[in-house]
């Protein structure tokens, strides 16, 4: 078992979730129950899957956790690259 808290993959998670709230911030009210909140739920599924998997008996159950973390960050890749395209975010914020 792992301490999450001691785990630099998740505070790189956190980190990436709070910046993606900063971001979505200024996004169009419309956008509210759309995008925003998909972006939101999976920026917090990635640091949620690393805590939970951490405390699991094994390697194998906790490797399942951070594979479901890189699919919530492919999500959020997804989600920024049509914002960028829908002209939500720039170049700059995509990066």
């Amino acid at each position: 078992m792992h301490n999450y808290r001691e785990l630099k993959i998740w505070h790189k998670a956190i980190e990436l979730s709070v910046e993606i709230y900063k971001l979505v911030a200024d996004f169009p009210s419309d956008e509210k129950f759309g995008i925003v909140s998909q972006l939101r739920r999976a920026s917090v599924s990635v640091p949620s899957n690393i805590a939970e998997g951490s405390r699991r008996k094994s390697q194998k159950e906790f490797a399942h956790y951070l594979s479901m973390s890189l699919g919530s960050l492919f999500e959020i890749e997804t989600q920024l690259t049509i914002s960028n395209r829908i002209k939500h975010i720039d170049n700059k914020n995509l990066e």
